[in-house]
């Protein structure tokens, strides 16, 4: 049997997006230390120099745990529905349309998000630690412990504050990335420009990766801004969005390059990750 011909299991997106941000972990450490360096103006290389003299290599892996938490909830869920309906769908294994793909993704992206902001929400404070004074910070030993203290102190509500927002991003995140990455590969493919091979993984996922940065980027300073905004600066997002749009367009696609640097990485590594385990551990078509 042709290793092509193999079916990816429900979880192995969420293996591969945890395999990748074991990959990618410190790039983005790295980012959120130069966001919030409170003077001057210390360059990656430095900023690299200064963690391994401080901690070791061991301090680019901070939070690391947070991180594969968020991806084994968030990522498994949006990957393993997307593929189970999708095969569901398509039981003739016929290439489905675009439109379909595209809703599949975005109802795998909604639950995918909602499922994985209490991972997403543990990230962002054991990332963001490093900004606040050492009398304040949170100290969780690991994304566990984080969770079961957020639980302690703040209630179970709060483990999903900014669901909504969480949920938006991950919808047109899931859309940019399964349904363009599929319907890329699936043109390639088709085309016979490329074989089902290490090639066709790479120039699609690297596609899929720029393609769901555009769609996410409004988002994401939407995002931003709301979190950094003074308390009863912006009523609602639409108030946000308005407020936004008053310097124009370009407005919503401010950092997109850096976005742009963090996000691929990843994206390629989820996708070459996720097709491996597939060709390698996947099982067979069943033929009717």
């Amino acid at each position: 049997m042709s290793s092509q011909d193999r079916i990816g299991r429900w979880y192995f997106g969420g293996l591969a997006s945890a395999g990748a941000a074991c990959c990618t972990h410190p790039l983005d450490l790295l980012k959120v230390h130069l966001q919030t360096q409170q003077g001057g103006k210390i360059s990656l290389g430095q900023m690299s120099v200064k963690l391994y003299r401080s901690d070791g290599l061991l301090a680019f892996y901070n939070g690391l745990s947070a991180s594969l938490l968020r991806q084994l909830t968030y990522s498994t869920t949006r990957f393993g529905v997307y593929e189970t309906l999708k095969k569901k769908l398509n039981p003739s294994d016929q290439p489905l349309p675009f439109f379909q793909k595209v809703f599949l993704a975005g109802f795998s992206g909604a639950l995918g998000g909602f499922v994985g902001t209490p991972g997403d929400l543990v990230n962002v404070r054991m990332q963001n630690d490093v900004k606040l004074p050492p009398a304040e910070r949170r100290n969780y030993k690991n994304a566990i412990d984080g969770v079961l203290r957020i639980l302690k102190d703040e209630g179970v509500a709060r483990l999903w504050g900014g669901a909504v927002m969480a949920t938006m991003r991950a919808v047109l995140m899931t859309i940019g990335q399964l349904a363009f990455y599929d319907q890329i590969k699936q043109t390639i493919i088709k085309s016979g420009v490329g074989k089902d091979n290490l090639t066709t993984h790479f120039t699609s996922s690297i596609l899929a990766a720029s393609i769901a940065t555009l769609m996410t980027q409004p988002m994401d300073v939407l995002k931003t801004r709301m979190m950094n905004a003074k308390p009863g600066q912006y009523k609602t997002i639409l108030h946000c969005m308005k407020h936004t749009a008053e310097t124009g367009p370009s407005a919503f696609f401010k950092g997109l390059v850096p976005a742009w640097v963090r996000l691929a990485p990843h994206t390629v590594l989820t996708f070459i990750f996720f097709e491996q385990l597939r060709m390698r551990f996947g099982y067979r078509k069943e033929k009717n």
